[in-house]
């Protein structure tokens, strides 16, 4: 089973390499590596250069977002299962390509599975800020605030060309959006692996606080709407109120 894996890109000259080393480091034998990059100028393509041997495919042009580049390498993918792995995030073990490759070989019928995922620093990796704990999918458990790690979320290509890509219409929170249309609408067939497969880092005081996270919340109440559901009331408390817990649960360095 052939896994392909994305990686966004623009001017992470600074995180780059540790994303592709921890490519080059997993033990599955069939990944094909897609870097996208949003025309960098910070050195980002000598990096790219640098690990040409290791990248199946790659292109460096403008782009319209984050999401509209992930479309990009969707389409540019031809593995059975595609994930995400973005230039501020590394695999948080050698066999989580394995893990997850596991799974769907396990069950057929599956169309998707995710894990667990650890927030970082931003200078120093092995400091955990947060710890975003999963678990198994039931049905309505996005009115309530929950929705896996996107950057552990590994789907088979043909559900992206069943039920669509990202959708540009949500900037912060497109990840969201299709991960609500899949799971809630669609009722795609998915399995929690209950380990941490990423890391993602933090970089600065901005981004180690809520304010993103209120910032998304307009977007993922419209994500509900545009999907023919309606959120609860109280949808911003149970979507904040997890979040904070991460910061509460994470293990100490």
């Amino acid at each position: 089973m052939k896994v392909s894996i994305i990686t966004v890109t623009y001017n992470s000259a600074n995180t780059l390499a540790d994303t592709i080393e921890s490519i080059i480091s997993q033990d599955y034998p069939d990944i094909e590596y897609i870097v996208v990059d949003g025309c960098s100028t910070d050195g980002t393509l000598d990096i790219i250069s640098r690990y040409e041997p290791h990248i199946t495919k790659y292109i460096s042009e403008p782009d319209k977002g984050i999401y509209d580049a992930m479309n990009k390498g969707i389409q540019m993918a031809t593995g059975e299962v595609v994930g995400i792995l973005n230039s501020d995030d590394f695999f948080a073990r050698e066999d989580a390509v394995s893990l997850i490759a596991r799974e769907f070989k396990k069950d057929k019928s599956l169309d998707a599975v995710y894990g667990n995922l650890y927030y970082v620093d931003g200078e120093d990796t092995d400091k955990v800020i947060r710890f975003w704990k999963s678990k198994e999918f039931s049905p309505r458990a996005f009115f309530h605030g929950w929705h896996p790690a996107h950057p552990t979320f590994y789907v088979k290509k043909d559900i992206y060309e069943k039920y669509g890509l990202y959708d540009l219409r949500f900037p912060l929170s497109a990840d969201f959006e299709l991960m609500l249309r899949f799971f809630e609408c669609c009722r795609i067939r998915t399995h929690f692996i209950d380990t941490v497969l990423v890391k993602m880092r933090i970089g600065g005081t901005t981004s180690k606080n809520i304010l993103p996270i209120l910032r998304g919340i307009g977007q993922c109440k419209r994500a509900f709407r545009v999907n023919g559901l309606r959120p609860p009331l109280l949808y911003p408390a149970y979507r904040l109120l997890p979040k904070l817990f991460q910061f509460v649960t994470c293990p100490k360095k």
